[in-house]
């Protein structure tokens, strides 16, 4: 079988019963908003941290390439769900601009499961209408991802259902300190005065000023970390935040849809009455 055979059918198994688990959690009556949810109420823009996946496998004693794996079958499950219930934006945090710090076998497993996911799930997820675009810094991606990236991009524009931004090599400082050059340069080339920034102008020049709701309405991160960890530091200022202790591979669309009514409980001010 190889060197990577047992991992392989170790996985096999593994994407089996996670989307036995996924399928489980389903609204039992077929309804499009399940548990009460309410059309209306339901967030515009989701953002999700997915953390935990190396825990996930490490808990298990599983090479932790089974564990990334694991997440992206749930990426693709949820991102699927949050289509089905109208959500407009789901944005993903992939990989970070500190995740290159990581083991050099592990990134360089990273950067092929993407292209994978590129291939094989991304195919799907446009069979759903969904428009895919990856924010981030790309020039250090290699080449070949960046030419799928370039693909998949073009050839999913023209579809109309919800967007999904993937976030790779993406981080909330590079992404302020990127449209702070691009502001700088129009002031220093005279197509922009000082005196016209503001909070709208310095929108148009982030990563998310494509999205038509650009700041996230919900912020998930699993794992049970209370931290934001460089992810949409602009867009998050007033988003709602829901700490899940679930590790990634484990959040099922049961405790998206329990994320939702969470939600739909609260009540956003924007430091207003």
């Amino acid at each position: 079988m190889g060197s990577n055979g047992p991992i392989i059918a170790c996985f096999s198994g593994l994407a089996s019963l996670l989307k036995l688990r996924l399928a489980a959690t389903s609204n039992a009556d077929g309804g499009k908003y399940p548990g009460g949810l309410k059309r209306e109420l339901m967030p515009k823009h989701v953002a999700i941290i997915m953390d935990g996946n190396r825990r996930w496998a490490k808990n298990r004693g599983l090479p932790v390439q089974l564990g990334h794996k694991a997440g992206e079958e749930v990426m693709k499950r949820i991102a699927i769900k949050c289509s089905q219930l109208g959500v407009k934006v789901l944005t993903v945090f992939a990989f970070s601009t500190e995740n290159w710090l990581r083991p050099q076998e592990e990134v360089g497993f990273l950067m092929k499961l993407f292209e994978q996911v590129i291939q094989t799930d991304f195919n799907e997820l446009t069979r759903h209408d969904m428009q895919i675009s990856i924010i981030g810094d790309k020039s250090r991606l290699p080449k070949s991802l960046q030419s799928l990236i370039t693909t998949a991009e073009e050839s999913s524009k023209s579809n109309k259902g919800m967007r999904l931004f993937v976030a790779l090599n993406y981080s909330g400082r590079y992404d302020i300190t990127q449209a702070t050059k691009k502001i700088a340069s129009k002031v220093r080339d005279g197509i922009l005065s000082a005196q016209d920034i503001d909070e709208g102008s310095f929108d148009q020049h982030l990563e998310t000023s494509q999205i038509d709701f650009p700041n996230p309405d919900l912020l998930i991160r699993t794992s049970g970390e209370l931290r934001l960890s460089n992810f949409m530091l602009w867009q998050l200022a007033y988003t709602e935040l829901l700490f899940v202790q679930k590790l990634f591979p484990e959040f099922n669309e049961g405790d998206l849809l329990e994320a939702f009514r969470s939600f739909q409980q609260r009540q956003r001010r924007y430091g207003g009455v």
